[in-house]
This record gives C-alpha cells, sequence and structure tokens, in this order.
C-alpha cells in the first residue's frame, strides 16, 4: 500500500506557485477563518499597518456582536476566534510584534461578552484564549526596551477589570520578561491600584461588588517573585484573609531559603480548612471528611524541624500522623531516619499496629500497598465475617492479590473476600453486577484446593462445596446469575 505523502513546507513548495493558489482559493471558499488569514496575509504586502486594519475590523466584529451561538454552530465560531488568534500572532507578529500584542490584548478583552453568547462547557472557547495569552508571552521578547516599559500599562488598560482572572494570567505570561525597573514601576503602580480598591470595596455597601483587589495582589507577588524579594512576597501574602493565606507555599520558600525559624512559625498558624475529602477506606470505614492537606503540612513541619535540629521532634511528629491515618508516606520517613538496623524492630511495631488498627479497609489497603501481602491475609482472615460487599472498589483488588501470592492463607483469605462480594450482590439482586459475581465463584472454584487446606483454621467458616451448596439454595432463583455459570 503506498505511503501517504507528507504535508511539509518543502513538499508545499514543490507543488507550485499555481497548484498552491488553486488550493488556497478552493478553501478560502468555505472557510471564513481561513479566507481572513489570506485576507491579512495579502494585505501584508502593504506593510503591517494594512494587517492591523484587517484584525481591526474582526476585533470590532467581535466586541460589538450580541446574538447567541447555537450550539451547531458553536465549533466553527471557536475556530473563527482561533484564526482571528492566528493571524495576530503569525502574521502581525512577524511584522511587528509591538502592534501584535495591542491586539491579541484587545482579543482576550472580548472573552467576557464571548462567554456570553456561546455555551462553553466543552472549553473549547476558554483554550483559545488560553492560548492567546500564551502567545501574549512568546512575543513579549521581541519588543525594543521602550515597548517593553510600556506593556504593564497595556495589560492593566486592557484586562485591568477582567473577571475571569485573565489579567492574572497574562500578568503571568510576562513577568519573568520584564527588566527589574519596569517591574518595579508596575509594582508602585498596583499597589495605587490596589489601595484605592480597598477603600471603594470598604465604603460600599452591595455586598456583590466585585473588586479585583485580589488580583493586584496575586500579581504584585508575581513581580516580587520575580525581583527574587522573598520578603516583599511574604509582606504581600500576610495582607490576605488568614482564610486564604498559603500558608504552607510560604513555609516551603522559607525553609529553601534556609530561614528554618520562620519557616516552622508558618506552617504552624492556624488555618481555615479548606479542602477535605474522604478516601475509599474512609468511606468503608464510616471515618468523617479530613483535612487534605493535612498529610502535607505535617511531612513539611517535620522537614523543617530536621532542618533545626530537632530530630526527635520530627520522628514523634511522623510516628504520630502514621498512628493516626496510617499514612504509608510518613512511614517511610520515619524508617528512612533511623540508624541503621533499627528499621527491622521499628517494622515490626508498625505492622503489629497495623494489624490492631480499628480501621480495618484502611489498614488492608495500607498492608497491600506496602506490601505485605502475607499480613493482609492475615488481617482478612483475623477479621472474618466483618468484610463487607458493597465496597467493590477495594475488596476485588485485594482478593486478587491474595489469590496470586501463591501462600495457603493468601488463598483462604482471597476466598473470604470474594465471598463477602458474592454475597453482597445476590443477596441485593444488584442483576447488573451478576457477571462480576459470576467471575468471582469461578475464582472461588479454582482456589477451592488451596482455600480449603486453611478454612479448618478459621472459625465458622465452610469449605468450599460446603459453601456453595448453601449458596445454590439460598439463591437458587437467581436465573440471570446461574445462566452465567457453566452447568455442573
Amino acid at each position: 500500500m503506498a505511503r501517504k505523502p507528507q504535508i511539509t513546507q518543502d513538499a508545499l513548495i514543490s507543488l507550485g506557485a499555481a497548484k498552491l493558489a488553486q488550493l488556497v482559493s478552493d478553501e478560502s471558499e468555505h472557510n471564513a477563518g481561513f479566507r481572513r488569514q489570506v485576507s491579512a496575509a495579502l494585505a501584508g504586502q502593504n506593510g503591517p499597518q494594512a494587517i492591523a486594519k484587517v484584525v481591526d475590523r474582526r476585533l470590532s466584529a467581535l466586541e460589538k456582536a450580541r446574538g447567541y451561538i447555537d450550539w451547531n454552530k458553536a465549533r466553527a465560531f471557536c475556530n473563527d476566534l482561533a484564526s482571528t488568534v492566528a493571524t495576530i500572532t503569525r502574521q502581525l507578529g512577524d511584522a511587528a510584534p509591538a502592534l501584535a500584542i495591542d491586539r491579541l490584548l484587545r482579543f482576550i478583552a472580548t472573552h467576557e461578552a464571548v462567554f456570553q453568547r456561546v455555551d462553553d462547557s466543552s472549553g473549547y472557547v476558554q483554550d483559545v484564549y488560553y492560548g492567546a495569552i500564551e502567545d501574549l508571552g512568546g512575543l513579549t521578547p521581541r519588543l525594543s526596551p521602550d515597548e517593553l516599559a510600556l506593556l504593564p500599562d497595556r495589560i492593566a488598560a486592557a484586562l485591568g477589570q477582567s473577571d475571569h482572572g485573565y489579567f492574572v494570567d497574562a500578568a503571568r505570561a510576562v513577568v519573568e520578561l520584564l527588566p527589574p525597573p519596569v517591574l518595579r514601576r508596575w509594582d508602585s503602580d498596583l499597589a495605587k491600584r490596589h489601595a484605592e480598591l480597598e477603600v471603594q470595596d470598604t465604603d460600599t455597601t452591595n455586598r456583590f461588588t466585585y473588586s479585583n483587589a485580589s488580583q493586584y495582589l496575586l500579581v504584585r507577588q508575581m513581580i516580587a517573585d520575580a525581583l527574587g524579594d522573598l520578603d516583599g512576597f511574604i509582606r504581600l501574602e500576610s495582607q490576605k484573609h488568614p482564610n486564604v493565606q498559603d500558608t504552607l507555599g510560604i513555609a516551603r520558600r522559607l525553609l529553601q531559603a534556609d530561614r528554618a525559624r520562620e519557616a516552622l512559625d508558618w506552617v504552624r498558624r492556624e488555618r481555615a480548612v479548606k479542602f477535605v475529602f474522604m478516601s475509599r477506606t474512609d468511606l468503608a470505614d464510616r471515618q468523617v471528611a479530613r483535612d487534605a492537606l493535612a498529610p502535607q503540612r505535617a511531612g513539611l513541619e517535620a522537614a523543617i524541624l530536621d532542618k533545626l535540629g530537632e530530630t526527635e521532634a520530627a520522628q514523634a511528629l511522623r510516628w504520630s500522623v502514621f498512628e493516626d491515618s496510617l499514612n504509608i508516606a510518613m512511614l517511610r520517613d520515619y524508617v528512612a531516619r533511623l540508624p541503621d538496623f533499627e528499621d527491622f524492630n521499628v517494622l515490626d511495631r508498625a505492622f503489629d499496629y497495623v494489624l490492631a488498627f480499628k480501621h480495618i479497609y484502611a489498614a488492608l489497603e495500607f498492608l497491600l500497598a506496602w506490601p505485605r501481602i502475607d499480613l493482609a491475609a492475615r488481617l482478612v482472615v483475623k477479621n472474618f465475617g466483618l468484610w463487607d460487599g458493597r465496597h467493590y472498589d477495594l475488596l476485588p483488588e485485594a482478593a486478587e492479590a491474595l489469590d496470586s501470592c501463591g501462600l495457603d492463607t493468601g488463598a483462604v483469605a482471597a476466598a473470604i473476600l470474594y465471598r463477602a462480594l458474592i454475597e453482597d450482590i445476590l443477596s441485593r439482586g444488584n442483576s447488573k453486577a451478576y457477571p462480576h459475581a459470576a467471575r468471582y465463584l469461578k475464582s472461588l472454584d479454582a482456589l477451592a484446593l488451596r482455600s480449603d487446606a486453611e478454612a479448618a483454621q478459621v472459625r465458622n467458616m465452610d469449605l468450599h462445596v460446603t459453601y456453595r451448596a448453601q449458596l445454590e439454595k439460598n439463591h437458587s432463583r437467581k436465573y440471570g446469575f446461574w445462566g452465567l455459570l457453566p452447568k455442573t
């Protein structure tokens, strides 16, 4: 079969001007975005100002338009926006970067009106705007020193009241590319704007008024970062409400700067819990939601204590977190810092603690992840009768690991979990899960000889043949299930 020819620039040149012109003309007939790019390219023969006029006409139409874009036209509209950005960046940007940046900022500023006209639940239109912001950063190094000095004012004029945070995104794209004097002037201007907005916010009686004060603060922190001004960065962080302060981030920065004592103060600051989560084992063990950042905070605090030479306190913290949540990373860090040959006794103590842990699903996940499959098998057998087959996001995975470990204790533990899963599905008559139950029963049949060898050691556990007979008796009318199994 002949290979498809690759479309490269050299291959296209080889076609000749006439052939290419015909292809371009044909595509322009039914592709509005492409047609605009061609028009801009043709206008470019008269200089960058001619390209700018073509772009300006499109931007003016975009700014004035208010009609809603139907769902079946949304993709074409998105492609048209992308084509406009491509024209600005590639054609005008090559000829006159400063003019291109002005048009990019003007394009980005249309986002609020555009988002009101189109359903962008897919995120395609938003991606076009993010692409334009990325192009803004790509063009910035090509500006002259005088043009660089004017860039912050241009960004503020176009995006200073962006509700979607594009002012911050645009600043992030260029801040590392600006010289220190320009950054300092920008910071001074933002400080003034920030102060004025804070006064307005304090005086307003409308609680729904939107303010860009927080965005100005974020950009000022970017500037401090670019200038290497850690103290300035921290001062700005301190101006934020305590509920939104990034205490962990500041602590990390201070630790990297060898300012561990200050880092310890930040990591221990009282803070509101912003993100909570429940793992699958938390749900199974009926635990309450936990602070999602607690493990990171504890790990960082322990690292800071190590830096300060407070090794015992650091190790005590790691062990405490492990005991509270069976955090594997914390135990590994604890063991890694022990003197030679002490780790064996400590691990034995840790595993004994896990086996006696009151939350059996968390303990099972820990032992599978370490991994200590032999101990996971012991845990399952020890808690025979307590495993709930509803937790199908954990138990099948555990049963398969135990089944394949090659240990007889692993086989009987796998059988316990498979039986729990089967009983749950059949007792609830969950017909959609019958294929899974049938697969679990087939696995039970396959490991029967190995599991029966240990089943006698488990109180109240029937041998496989007895269990299967009882299953057929209790669920004989579940024809949809039995029909999935080979007839015996």
